[in-house]
């Protein structure tokens, strides 16, 4: 001690040297500690990771959802109405294919509703029962939809010849027509099942019917049937007045 506390250099040397041990004792000691306290810093990393994934989970489920009923109702006048749906089953290799989704009468389902999806149309409901409908889509020969050229306006009718799923035709169509390939194919809104402007699909190639007198366009179909899950059954409220005003117009046209 008075060899450390009377001379300045060996008690430098001291000083320097108990200060670098210390150091180096604290240092260890911030590490034990450190390592002590890890396990409850990253079990509250843990936590607030699990939180954080929830959260975006529940985002991502909210946007899906809203995405969805948006497309969906983009193309669809404010006349119309829309009931969700899933498909349930699917045919795709029959003549006759048949999609069953999972709303019925009870949610207010009727058969000549047409069924769309996002991306396009779908099909017209055939028949009900409670929970459940069978939908006769366009990939089914007995399919007939009524449908024009978007910027020719020119109709034509939406046919089914078999084979590829993604592809239909458009026949009747008129030869002074001017129709071309890429041109968007769409609902006419000529019935009660469809309005105008959902979009069928695009022309692929022009030809000609098998009499000749009129063209037949190779449609590729923008719904995916292969992946159709998600539907819309379509409703349109002024069906029942323009039913009922039609029956009048029959009932008078009987009485000539």
């Amino acid at each position: 001690m008075l060899v450390f506390s009377f001379n300045n250099y060996q008690g430098s040397v001291f000083f320097t040297s108990a200060n670098n041990l210390a150091g180096k004792v604290y240092k260890a000691e911030s590490k034990i500690t450190s390592y002590i306290h890890l396990q409850e810093v990253n079990k509250q990393l843990v936590d607030d990771n699990v939180k954080m994934r929830l959260r975006i989970a529940e985002l991502e489920r909210a946007a899906a959802v809203n995405k969805a009923d948006s497309s969906r109702l983009a193309f669809l006048p404010t006349t119309y109405n829309t009931v969700n749906a899933q498909v349930v089953k699917s045919q795709l290799h029959n003549d006759n294919n048949l999609i069953t989704i999972d709303k019925g009468y009870a949610d207010g389902v009727k058969p000549e509703m047409g069924v769309v999806t996002s991306s396009g149309i779908v099909g017209i409901v055939y028949l009900t029962s409670k929970h459940y409908a069978i939908v006769i889509p366009a990939i089914n020969v007995r399919s007939h939809i009524s449908c024009r050229m978007r910027n020719s306006k020119y109709f034509g009718t939406l046919e089914w010849k078999r084979g590829a799923v993604n592809i239909s035709y458009v026949n009747d169509v008129p030869r002074h027509a001017d129709v071309r390939q890429g041109e968007i194919v769409e609902t006419n809104g000529y019935s009660d099942v469809f309005p105008a402007g959902i979009p069928v699909g695009t022309i692929l190639k022009v030809e000609d019917s098998p009499d000749g007198l009129s063209y037949a366009l190779k449609i590729k179909l923008f719904t995916d049937f292969t992946k159709l899950r998600d539907v819309c059954v379509i409703t349109n409220y002024n069906r029942s007045e323009k039913d009922i005003l039609e029956q009048k117009v029959a009932e008078l046209e009987k009485d000539r």
